[in-house]
């Protein structure tokens, strides 16, 4: 599962985003963080089993078909995936481009 959505990710997102792996799992950012896929086989994610996909500014996204949960966390919205079956290209591709839409409006913080 992790691999569908990785591929999903990269095939979606512009070339200005990057991936990177942070606590053994991926996650894609551009201007600020993006999206993260977190198995449940990696310890610290929140979750017993499946893999969610997680989007850092979930709460500031227009997610009109409710396909992403909240659940106690107040920014990052998620969905979980029990099964490859569940993964649908279509709305995670939406979601992907709502997500780079929203980061193309933030600065990007410069190293110094």
């Amino acid at each position: 599962m992790l691999d569908v959505l990785r591929q999903i990710i990269i095939e979606t997102l512009p070339g200005y985003c990057k991936e990177k792996i942070s606590y053994n799992v991926p996650f894609f950012y551009g201007n600020k963080g993006i999206c993260i896929i977190w198995p449940s086989t990696v310890p610290r994610g929140g979750i017993k089993k499946g893999v969610l996909l997680g989007f850092w500014y979930g709460h500031q996204l227009i997610d009109d078909d409710g396909f992403l949960s909240h659940g106690t966390n107040k920014q990052i919205f998620y969905r979980i995936y029990q099964t490859p079956e569940e993964i649908d290209e279509n709305p995670v591709k939406k979601l992907l481009k709502e997500a780079i839409r929203l980061d193309s409006t933030f600065k990007k913080h410069l190293k110094p």
